[in-house]
C-alpha cells in the first residue's frame, strides 16, 4: 500500500528547498513518521496552515524510502485556543517536544498519540498547573519507566521518604537520601497522578508542590531522553 489515511499531531516542522517543508508527524497507527509537504511555503498554499505544530489532522499520505510525501490535510483542531496564549504555547510545545523525544519512527504508540491527543485538550480548556508534568509521567509509566513512588527506591522501605533520586527513579528514605528533598503534597500528587486519580489532580490549583512535581518530572523526562528539553525553559531549574 503506497497511500495511506492517519490522524496525527504535528510535532514540528522545517524548511526544505525554497518552498517546500517537512513535517514530522506523530500519527495513530504509523507512529513517528517524517514526510515533505511540497509548495507549503507558498502563498497560495492551502496546507501550510494546517501543518503547524499542535495541530491535529487528518492526513492523506504516500509512502516513500525515507520521507513520505503529504498528499492532504483535513484539520481535526487547530490549536488555535493554544496558540492565543503564550504560555499554553510554550507547554503544549513543550509536550511535542518530549514525544518526539520518546518515540522511533515507524514505530506505532497509539496511547501515547491518545494521550498527548487529550493532554493538549486539557491544556487548551482548562491550563492546569500539571497537565504537562502529568503528561510526562504518564508517557514514563507507558513506556515502562514509572517512577518508584511507595518505597524507598534505594533500600526498600516505607518510611520517612523525603527525597527524589532523579538518577534511581524514584522517592528516597532519610537514611538513602542522595536526590533533592521532596514533600509529602508533591509525593501524594504524583501517586494520584498516575494511581487512577489524574482529574482530581489536574483540579489542583497552582502551588509550591505543583512546582516541585513539575520540575521533578521534567528532570525524570529528560533522564530518559538523556538530554535537555528546549522547550521547557518555562518551569523552574536548578542549575
Amino acid at each position: 500500500m503506497t497511500n495511506y489515511r492517519d490522524d496525527a499531531v504535528v510535532l514540528r516542522t522545517y524548511r526544505l528547498g525554497e518552498s517546500d517543508r517537512i513535517v514530522v508527524l506523530l500519527t495513530e497507527a504509523n507512529g513517528k513518521v517524517r514526510a515533505v509537504a511540497k509548495g507549503v511555503r507558498k502563498t497560495r498554499s492551502r496546507l501550510g496552515s494546517r501543518l503547524e505544530p499542535l495541530s491535529v489532522v487528518s492526513v492523506l499520505l504516500h509512502r516513500g524510502r525515507e520521507l513520505d510525501i503529504v498528499s492532504q490535510v483535513e484539520a481535526i483542531d487547530t490549536a488555535s485556543g493554544l496558540r492565543a496564549n503564550l504560555d499554553k504555547m510554550t507547554q503544549g510545545l513543550a509536550m511535542l517536544e518530549a514525544v518526539d523525544q520518546m518515540t522511533i519512527d515507524r514505530e506505532p504508540v497509539p496511547h501515547i498519540h491518545r494521550m498527548l491527543v487529550g493532554a493538549l485538550g486539557a491544556l487548551s480548556r482548562d491550563g492546569s498547573a500539571l497537565v504537562v508534568a502529568a503528561f510526562y509521567l504518564k508517557m514514563l509509566a507507558a513506556e515502562g519507566f514509572a517512577p518508584e513512588l511507595g518505597q524507598c527506591v534505594s533500600c526498600g522501605g516505607d518510611q520517612e521518604l523525603v527525597a527524589f533520586d532523579i538518577i534511581g527513579g524514584g522517592v528516597q528514605c532519610r537514611a538513602c537520601r542522595t536526590g533533592p528533598l521532596i514533600t509529602p503534597a508533591a509525593v501524594d500528587l504524583m501517586r494520584r497522578i498516575l494511581g487512577g486519580q489524574l482529574n482530581a489532580a489536574l483540579a489542583e490549583p497552582e502551588s509550591p508542590a505543583t512546582h516541585e512535581v513539575t520540575h521533578l518530572a521534567t528532570a525524570a523526562l529528560e533522564r530518559q531522553c538523556e538530554r535537555r528539553l528546549k522547550s521547557v525553559g518555562m518551569f523552574e531549574r536548578d542549575d
